[in-house]
């Protein structure tokens, strides 16, 4: 009988080579002019570790068009998604007691049965790794598992047709339970999907500890979808995923195949993969795989381990991100340009910023469900794509920003205790840089909005100068204090951020005995501070001093002085920001509607007052940093507590009652993790000159090396 193979790749040829070694009559079959010309002048050669004969035999190749009329047998060996067409060919030309067999990825069977029948169909399994490397030329990397199989065979019944079929092909053995090897190996193949988007082989990317949580999750993902009991193989234990991975990067480290055959369709064949198969199984981060494989295939990506750190972010955004409650929406393969300074740095967004083609949520139910996706990326999006980052997620925050919880929400939890808050409003943002699932995050702060839930979470929280940051494309709360501002894990990640989004160059470090700060040390003392947090501030304040800082006492009433201000500017102008949603009476959770709704007793006469006496106190605050680099206070006079307190409470004002200043006068200041109190984090702020933000984050840069491991 002959075997026709259909499909003469990698897998097609290898096995139509054994088979013409062992006698039998092959017709291969492929759509490659080049290809079926060189078989047929110079033979099918396989070579490579696994056949160290480096053997050429003698072929007969034809092009679709040109098949014989019956078939008696056929082996399908070409890419998933031309099953459908392979099927067709085969429609009219089967003999009546003829059968084809799957030789390929993915679950196709159905395919194949749709067109010719499920009682024609013996499904294979094929392990063994190789490469079509030119026309007529084939290397195979090693020998591995192939059995064969029908789906829906009773447990121990295997029939004369599969017997006869595991005879026929080379290593084969026959199965009651080819499903289990199916599923298996779509397990692998996710995992070495997320390999092929890289530029790393299977072994390295296998074996790097970094990907392990993401090869896992994606191991699991699919059995846990398998309605069979998959079936170990090559190293492969669904039963010990843990130890399958260091037996598969012992197996592939030692196969001379060393990437897969999807890398080289992406990245030397460029062409379509078989990735729809793999999506069509199902799951949240096999779709991301599949997302980002689909952009390569557009040309919008390279193959680059930068897409390895992509798809660790989504596992950990999962892992680490959802169970905090900190997100609102992931976004799968983001555009970004193809280099620039945070190349591959994967960076969320808190949901109040616009990101093109999505909603603008405003920790809002409303306003999830009923707004519409963003035209275009807000000016500080499209710059963060523009230096090669990855925005990937959007995060959750207080409603609209103002500093409430809307009920209908779960409020973002604390990666250092989630029984605690992560404070707001872009408590989202922090807790996800926190909890390490991203190294950045962009927030808003318009009276702390950023550093309260740095301090909470223990992060870095940069609020730049006012108006350095562009503010367009994010929803107003009061612009006169409105700052767009970064999360980050250390103060390096935050300045290149910074730098990504304003252009402002980090200026190098100064030495602790050249860095002059300015301590506000009635803000200290204040009796509503927590001793425990008290007690870190004044323990860093300490270490800065035995370092060489100098330090001294700069008397905080100037800025004190600034605070009655906050409050007239910020209902005033949150009133007329906001008003016009609370027309609806259900629109906002009750705390939101009632702080948005106080700002219609703001006349316009004491807005433009407080705005005028600002603008008089400035001066004298400014005043505070003459002679000093920076001034350092507490940034929260507390731990974070189990729940955000609202802004127009005792607990809220207080809350507030450090970080406000820098909104009223406009001057960057960043929050540094400095110790703990009680095992909770514990910030401390530095302020600097407005416009100085590199200065400030340099001198940040030192007290952050100072107090060393406190950042923890």
């Amino acid at each position: 009988m002959q075997t026709l193979v259909v499909g003469a790749g990698a897998v097609g040829g290898t096995i139509a080579a054994q088979l013409v070694r062992a006698g039998h009559d092959v017709l291969l079959c492929d759509a490659d002019p080049a290809h079926v010309d060189a078989l047929n002048a110079s033979g099918l050669r396989v070579t490579g570790p696994a056949d160290t004969d480096d053997v050429t035999v003698p072929v007969r190749a034809v092009l679709p068009a040109d098949l014989p009329d019956r078939v008696e047998r056929a082996l399908v060996a070409v890419k998933s998604h031309h099953t459908r067409a392979a099927a067709e060919l085969l429609r009219d030309r089967l003999a009546p007691e003829g059968y084809v067999v799957s030789l390929q990825n993915g679950m196709t069977a159905d395919a194949l049965g749709d067109v010719l029948g499920p009682e024609r169909v013996v499904v294979g399994f094929v392990n063994f790794g190789a490469d079509l490397i030119a026309p007529g030329v084939i290397a195979q990397g090693n020998v591995a598992t192939v059995r064969v199989g029908e789906l829906g065979a009773r447990p121990g019944r295997i029939s004369d047709r599969v017997r006869e079929v595991a005879a026929l092909l080379p290593w084969a053995e026959a199965t009651d339970t080819i499903a289990g090897y199916l599923w298996s190996k779509e397990a692998y193949g996710a995992m070495l999907f997320a390999t092929s988007v890289s530029d790393l082989t299977i072994a390295d990317a296998l074996g790097r500890p970094a990907y392990r949580p993401l090869m896992l999750a994606l191991a699991r993902e699919v059995l846990a979808l398998a309605p069979v009991q998959p079936e170990p193989f090559d190293g492969f234990d669904p039963a010990d995923l843990e130890g399958s991975l260091d037996r598969l990067v012992t197996f592939n480290a030692a196969s001379g195949k060393a990437r897969t055959g999807v890398w080289r369709d992406l990245a030397v064949r460029r062409r379509k993969t078989e990735v729809d198969d793999l999506d069509a199984v199902g799951g949240a981060l096999v779709h991301q795989v599949a997302e980002l494989v689909r952009a390569i295939e557009r040309g919008e990506r390279r193959c680059d381990v930068a897409n390895l750190d992509l798809l660790a972010a989504y596992e950990r955004l999962d892992r680490l991100g959802r169970p905090l409650a900190a997100v609102v929406e992931t976004l799968p393969a983001p555009a970004r340009a193809a280099d620039g300074p945070l190349l591959g740095m994967p960076v969320a967004v808190k949901d109040m910023i616009d990101v093109a083609g999505v909603v603008r949520g405003n920790g809002n139910p409303r306003a999830m469900a009923e707004g519409r996706p963003a035209e275009s990326d807000a000016p500080v999006v499209a710059r963060l794509r523009a230096a090669g980052a990855d925005v990937f997620a959007t995060a959750a925050l207080l409603e609209y920003a103002a500093g409430a919880q809307h009920p209908g929400l779960p409020e973002v939890r604390n990666p250092a205790d989630p029984t605690l808050t992560a404070g707001g409003s872009s408590g989202g943002s922090a807790a996800l840089v926190a909890a390490g699932v991203c190294p950045a995050a962009l927030g808003t702060d318009t009276g702390g909005s950023i550093r309260v839930p740095a301090s909470y979470c223990g992060c870095v929280g940069l609020k730049p100068s006012h108006g350095l940051v562009p503010v367009e494309g994010v929803t107003p709360l009061a612009p006169s204090f409105d700052h767009v501002g970064v999360l980050a894990t250390d103060v390096a990640t935050a300045s290149a951020v910074l730098m990504a989004l304003t252009g402002v160059a980090p200026v190098p470090a100064p030495e602790p005995g050249a860095l002059r700060v300015g301590l506000l040390a009635e803000q200290v003392a204040d009796p509503r501070v927590q001793p425990g947090t008290r007690s870190a501030v004044e323990a860093a304040v300490e270490r800065l001093v035995a370092a060489g800082v100098l330090v001294v006492e700069v008397d905080p009433t100037p800025l004190q002085a600034l605070d009655e201000v906050f409050g007239p500017v910020i209902l005033y102008e949150a009133w007329r920001e906001l008003g016009p949603f609370a027309a609806d009476p259900t629109w906002f959770g009750p705390d939101t509607d009632r702080l948005i709704r106080s700002g219609r007793d703001v006349t316009e006469n004491a807005y433009t007052s407080a705005l005028a006496l600002r603008e008089a106190l400035l001066p004298a605050a400014d005043a505070l940093l003459h002679g000093v680099d920076v001034l350092l206070g507490p940034a929260v006079p507390f731990v974070a507590p189990v729940t955000t307190p609202v802004i127009d409470s005792p607990e809220g004002e207080t809350e507030g009652l450090f970080s406000m200043s820098a909104n009223l006068t406009g001057q960057p200041a960043v929050v540094l993790p400095c110790g703990t109190d009680g095992g909770l984090p514990v910030g401390l702020q530095l302020m600097g000159r407005r416009g100085g933000d590199a200065d400030l984050m340099a001198a940040a840069a030192t007290v952050e090396r100072v107090l060393g491991g406190d950042a923890a």
